[in-house]
């Protein structure tokens, strides 16, 4: 990067000044200058005019200079301080020395290197590059408030409550487990397994995944550690064995690069880089491969297929520009750039730019003995050389408000600290080198827009807008591998089988034996078992006393307990154990129904009484009244037949009305509105007569109820007992749920015992009915025929197969059991083992409910408004003729009197009149007016 455009993106600060010289052998002078600052005797702006900017400000850096990230890290860091040195906007007058340190991959000489840097006239040090020496030294950066820079330390419990002075200038592991566990959840996996390095760095890295991906209810199933230093191939080979034995297929690799390249060569050797393997690598495979360029070719063989995070910088100008200067400093040699370095350029920066700050808040580089060092009597390690540095807390302060852009993007730290947009690149080795699938930001999720497009946008993890590219396995092949396999460590799959006692045409021990089992339900299993792509061996473990039928609770409870791997059986799906538990899709539909006994009624002489409800028929006839009233109004005026004698009225009326219900009424209807009532009415008469026709026929030939239950609604609202079967969960729902008192339960283990519970009766220390499952309850009819089923079934569910919570053998279970139904495997099975007989050929639900108003209401209402409307337009006819009317016989004889007495005269007058006959006096009504007005024309 071009020193002078770099100084035009950062403005400077403060007046140029001196550095103020210090000796470890105070002199008089010294010391009553030091006692002065300790007592706080001189004043402020003595301070500032003694420690005006120095002439060069030293800093430190502590790395393993032989390392993948320390050969970049040295040359970036050079290079930043030749740009620093080189821009006069920034620390003018002031150089920057850097003094370098080689941790030398020790954690031992990490320690002592830091201990030197402490003796000397430093006021930041960066690094250190290892996890576990900067859990150690930062202990010594707290006493002597120096703070300590890290652009490679990313264990995420470097925690800035318990280390202050520790700045991380990179992204945490904490950001990269997120990304990784959210990479696993948008695959659909549910466990993964860990290898890592055995150190605060690997530990603490896998620690962090784990919680991230329990946030998503997924889990590492298995994780073991590398020992840090030199690993054999035969205890890598060792490690990878177990690993193979594992159910999981999905890795995560969390080590250095030594022990990473190690690893993936023995997988490779153990076929283990092949279909149905995942291999995540985390960011230290990417900064090898980012700074090895190309990366030698026998690497690259074994890393195909291999997913990898890389901490994302944003693409820029300045970031283009120094990688064509760092080719040339290479001279286009084999060591290439990678994100570490450019966050070790930006460290350098941060300081310089602090440093600005500092000096024009008039800080000042001064050191003070630690008092308790000094207590350490007849020590050699020289620790009164270690100095407090006096202003830490301002340049610290100013370190983490500084706020710039440089080669990694914005460069800003949040209240934890942590670098503002932590953000990973998804890669995806392939060939001789690999490509980016997508991006992974703390804003957005995955994504394949670059996260730094998305940040003017509002935020979205929603599921729908994560999205990667599609990305080539192990094997080159783009499909997604399961990621699992069942386990090949010779332990075999503990299934709890229920020892029924009971209906064990579903699943019952087989005589004489431990274990096995047959059965609709062990049939079912078995043949779904048989269309896995993979073997998986089981044991069938039985659940019960073989006295009683078991709790399928208790059941559940042990595979949540973790005792069973699994429980097949006749086991109901039911919201409390979906809680604990997942089942497989239902192989079975099942639902509590209500049995009670049956017997065919007499019907009596007045059974053409009992299709329709008394309501029912006091509104039909009062409508058949009402209908016949209705027509001889809208009739009586202009048709003979409904016209006469008041009695043969009333004898017509109940005459028309009664007859339309065998459509028999002989009186023909004149009037539009009359006809049109009487089309409505037969509609209506139409369908009750079929309704009551159909209703009679049932009930002169169905079989009725002998039990006053009904369904379900007469076991809440009565007191009779119940029967239920022993571990059925028919027993919590009728209590929970129906909130049924257990003193009206009561327990039956056997078929046997329903029939003779049943034949007792309610009087007799028996039961009036019974609450079971419907595939028991189906069973039971089959053979016993005086019995039937009452209502509808009033709980909707099925029987599955359990296994623990995010099982991937529930999944894979599931979709074999519906092939089985797709291909009538299941429905062959089901008939093998519960193919009813001739007396359950009528299974019919018996309900006796007779025809309701409420059935018929809507007929009624059209009707009436029907007849509500014609009525209307007839009322107004009649009282416009009245109007015109008694208005011509005012006009003719000037009679006098109430008009609305006269009115109400001619109403009933004109509602009682023949048509015709109103004509013909309306004509005399209007001559005899003529004439009168003539008459007065004349005189």
């Amino acid at each position: 990067m071009d020193s002078r455009a770099t100084g035009k993106e950062w403005h400077s600060f403060g007046k140029r000044g001196r550095k103020r010289p210090r000796s470890y052998e105070m002199g008089g002078a010294w010391l009553l200058l030091v006692s002065f600052i300790s007592c706080g005797s001189l004043s402020v702006g003595f301070a500032n005019n003694v420690t005006s900017r120095p002439a060069v400000v030293n800093i430190g850096a502590l790395f393993t200079l032989d390392s993948t990230i320390g050969r970049v890290a040295k040359i970036a860091i050079e290079e930043a301080v030749k740009d620093v040195n080189a821009n006069s906007s920034v620390l003018p007058g002031t150089k920057m020395a850097v003094r370098m340190a080689d941790s030398n991959c020790s954690g031992f000489v990490g320690i002592v290197q830091v201990l030197e840097f402490m003796k000397t006239d430093l006021v930041a040090i960066i690094g250190p590059q290892s996890s576990e020496v900067a859990h150690i030294v930062s202990f010594v950066a707290n006493e002597l408030q120096v703070p300590m820079l890290s652009f490679a330390a990313t264990d995420p419990t470097l925690s800035s409550l318990e280390f202050p002075y520790f700045i991380r200038t990179t992204q945490s592991d904490l950001y990269q487990m997120s990304a990784v566990a959210e990479i696993v959840e948008y695959y659909g996996w549910k466990e993964v397994t860990a290898i890592y390095l055995d150190d605060d760095y690997g530990r603490n890295g896998i620690s962090a995944l784990d919680d991230k991906l329990a946030e998503r209810r997924l889990r590492i199933s298995y994780k073991v550690g590398i020992r840090p230093g030199t690993v054999s191939r035969a205890d890598i080979m060792d490690i990878l064995v177990k690993v193979t034995m594992m159910e999981s297929r999905v890795v995560v690799v969390h080590t250095n690069p030594e022990s990473g390249f190690q690893v993936f060569s023995v997988a490779q050797y153990l076929g283990m880089m092949g279909n149905g393997f995942v291999w995540i690598a985390t960011d230290w495979l990417a900064s090898v491969l980012d700074s090895s360029s190309p990366t030698p070719s026998e690497k690259m063989d074994v890393l195909q297929g291999v997913l990898v995070l890389r901490q994302h910088t944003a693409d820029s100008d300045r970031k283009r520009a120094f990688s064509s200067r760092w080719n040339k400093l290479t001279g286009g040699g084999s060591l290439s750039l990678n994100s570490y370095g450019f966050y070790a350029y930006d460290t350098v920066w941060l300081i310089a730019l602090a440093l600005d700050t500092f000096f024009n808040q008039s800080g000042v580089i001064s050191f003070t003995n630690d008092s308790r060092i000094d207590s350490v009597q007849g020590s050699r390690l020289q620790l009164d050389a270690l100095s407090i540095f006096n202003d830490g807390p301002l340049l610290l302060k100013s370190m983490l408000d500084t706020q710039f852009t440089g080669l990694t993007g914005p460069f800003e730290f949040n209240l934890d600290r942590s670098l503002l947009y932590p953000a990973f690149d998804v890669i995806n080795v392939l060939g001789t080198g690999f490509r980016r699938i997508g991006y992974w930001s703390n804003y957005s999720g995955l994504s394949t827009m670059a996260p730094e497009l998305l940040y003017p946008k509002p935020p979205n993890q929603s599921t729908a807008s994560q999205k990667l590219y599609s990305m080539i396995w192990p094997g080159e092949t783009s499909s997604k591998p399961r990621g699992w396999v069942f386990p090949n460590n010779g332990n075999k799959l503990r299934v709890g089988v229920p020892d029924r006692v009971s209906f064990r045409q579903f699943v019952s021990k087989v005589r004489g034996t431990d274990n096995m089992f047959q059965g609709f339900c062990i049939d079912v299993f078995m043949a779904a078992l048989n269309l896995l792509p993979y073997p998986v061996p089981i044991e069938f473990v039985p659940f019960g006393n073989g006295i009683e039928n078991p709790s399928y609770t208790g059941l559940i409870n042990l595979i949540n307990a973790g005792v069973l791997d699994a429980a097949v059986g006749d086991i109901a799906i039911v919201t409390n154990r979906t809680k604990i538990v997942d089942f497989t899709q239902p192989y079975a539909a099942s639902g509590l129904v209500v049995v009670a006994p049956f017997r065919k009624k007499d019907s009596g002489a007045w059974a053409f009484l009992r299709p329709f409800t008394s309501q029912m028929w006091a509104v039909t006839a009062v409508f058949f009244l009402f209908i016949g009233l209705v027509i001889w109004i809208l009739e009586h005026r202009i048709n003979d037949e409904f016209r006469g004698p008041p009695r043969e009225q009333i004898t017509t009326i109940l005459w028309f009305s009664f007859s339309t219900l065998f459509f028999a009424h002989r009186e023909n209807t004149v009037s539009t509105l009359g006809r049109a009532v009487l089309i409505i009415w037969l509609f209506v008469v139409l369908i009750i007569n079929s309704s009551y026709t159909a209703s009679l026929t049932s009930i002169l030939t169905v079989q009725q109820l002998s039990s006053p239950i009904k369904g379900i609604e007469s076991l809440r609202t009565g007191d009779d007992p119940i029967g239920y079967q022993v571990g059925s969960f028919s027993e919590h729902y009728l209590t929970e749920e129906l909130g049924i008192s257990r003193s009206r339960l009561i327990p039956l283990g056997s078929p046997d015992a329903y029939a003779h519970a049943l034949q007792m009766g309610p009087g007799n220390g028996g039961v009036s009915v019974i609450v079971d499952e419907l595939p028991y309850m189906e069973l039971f009819l089959s053979t016993q025929c005086t019995y039937r089923v009452v209502g509808r079934e009033f709980t909707k569910g099925g029987w599955g197969f359990a296994f623990p919570r995010d099982s991937p053998l529930a999944i894979d279970l599931s979709t074999a059991i519906l092939s089985l139904s797709e291909n009538g495997d299941l429905q062959r099975i089901h008939d093998k083992w519960l193919k009813q007989t001739s007396c359950s050929s009528d299974t019919s639900e018996i309900d006796s409910n007779r025809l309701h108003l409420k059935s018929f209401w809507g007929l009624f209402l059209i009707c009436g408004i029907a007849c509500f409307l014609a009525l209307l337009v007839y009322l107004v006819q009649i009282i416009r003729q009245v109007h015109h009317s008694v208005q011509n016989e005012d006009t003719i004889e000037g009679s006098s009197g109430s008009i609305h007495t006269r009115r109400l005269q001619r109403f009933l007058s004109v509602i009682d009149q023949k048509k015709d006959h109103l004509e013909k006096h309306k004509r005399r009504k209007a001559e005899e007016s003529l004439k009168s007005q003539h008459s007065a024309a004349t005189v």
